[in-house]
């Protein structure tokens, strides 16, 4: 047996996996170059390998919970454990510089939003949320994406009449429902050209106050201030060289007895990149934010009203956008090709194992300016 594969085989054995066996996580190795690949460029090359048929495996969002809870980098020792982190070190090179400023993020969101609407609509929920749903008292995707919106507009005490600005509205999917069902006036900003055209689109033909913007949050000058603001699933591409001027910007568009919500996947630690994999292929230049990174940046803008913690939902909404997406493969596959659904299909199910085992987390963070007397509903859950 080649060196490499012994290792790995030892390796994967510890976090309950076996090469080649018959339970749903275990993978199949279809070529053993996979190893060398793997020790050379770590985690790309693990993606990577499925994306090109390397390997196979049946349940990959079991396999890289049991993968994350073994920590097998921590493992590998010597020169291979300085092969398989290597990549690491280009992360941490962009570090250095501001790989979200503006220019750049202009670039960042449509490499991945403006891959096709036909894709999202096949996906997501009938109202087009691309983010974590409240599974609470739900059984479908439309009704926990539909319990996530109710639940902000609760926490954010919307009332008739009031103006709300959405900082990355994505397809309009939160503003169109608080228009609908709580009568506020909705802005929303996004750097996705496909996103602004049909979630205009749809805000159009339903008749609501809706307007979407293209603009960089950084550029926004709005007349008047707002009297709520929310921003959901966006500041992970906002980065820690740039959360000061964020919450900065966040705190400009608030009216003095305003709210703010804060809806974000959250990392247990404080890193400045991301997975390389996730970094060359899905989310350039993103990062998962820690409660300390984020803490810090708040400080002297906002109270912390509340901190609403439901990773575990965010498996399941991960789980049912895959079972969605491949049900519906046969609809949108002449616009893709085979190695975009495998690379699809690694990404929706890797991210939901992450959340399984608690790697990564989804918060709620209801946020005043200080100074403001208004009573808070921050914990409507």
């Amino acid at each position: 047996m080649p060196k490499n594969k012994e290792l790995f085989r030892d390796l994967l054995k510890q976090a309950d996996i076996e090469i080649n066996g018959t339970r749903p996580w275990d993978i199949t190795v279809n070529d053993d170059k996979l190893f060398d690949n793997i020790l050379l460029d770590g985690t790309i090359a693990f993606g990577e390998g499925y994306m090109e048929r390397l390997w196979d495996c049946d349940r990959i969002d079991i396999l890289i919970s049991k993968l994350l809870r073994s920590n097998i980098e921590e493992k590998l020792t010597g020169i291979d454990k300085v092969k398989f982190a290597a990549n690491y070190g280009v992360t941490k090179l962009k570090s250095l510089i501001n790989p979200q400023a503006v220019n750049r993020v202009k670039e960042d969101v449509p490499f991945h939003y403006d891959i096709g609407n036909d894709l999202f609509v096949n996906m997501l929920d009938e109202r087009m949320a691309y983010t974590c749903a409240y599974w609470k008292d739900a059984k479908t995707l439309d009704q926990a994406q539909e319990h996530k919106m109710d639940l902000i507009c609760r926490k954010l005490d919307l009332q008739p009449g009031m103006r709300l600005l959405d900082i990355g509205c994505g397809w309009a999917s939160f503003m169109n429902y608080a228009a609908a069902k709580y009568g506020v006036i909705c802005d929303g900003l996004t750097l996705s050209k496909e996103q602004m055209a049909l979630g205009q689109e749809i805000a159009d033909k339903k008749k609501l106050p809706v307007k979407i913007i293209l603009q960089d949050y950084r550029e926004f000058k709005p007349e008047q201030p707002y009297d709520r603001v929310v921003s959901i699933g966006m500041i992970e591409h906002v980065g820690p060289s740039n959360y000061d001027e964020y919450f900065e910007c966040a705190n400009s568009f608030l009216a003095d007895n305003g709210e703010f919500l804060l809806h974000t996947i959250g990392s247990p630690t404080s890193k400045d990149g991301t997975d390389p994999w996730i970094n060359k292929y899905i989310f350039p230049n993103g990062v998962i934010p820690s409660l300390s990174q984020l803490s810090s940046s708040v400080e002297n803008k906002f109270n912390i009203e509340d901190v609403h913690n439901f990773g575990p939902d965010y498996d399941l909404t991960l789980m049912a956008w895959c079972e969605r997406f491949e049900k519906n493969w046969f609809k949108i596959y002449k616009n893709y090709d085979a190695t975009f659904y495998r690379m699809w299909r690694f990404y929706l199910l890797s991210c939901a194992g992450a959340f399984r085992c608690r790697d990564i987390s989804l918060w709620q963070i209801a946020l005043t300016k200080i100074g403001t007397d208004l009573p808070v509903n921050a914990r409507a859950a």
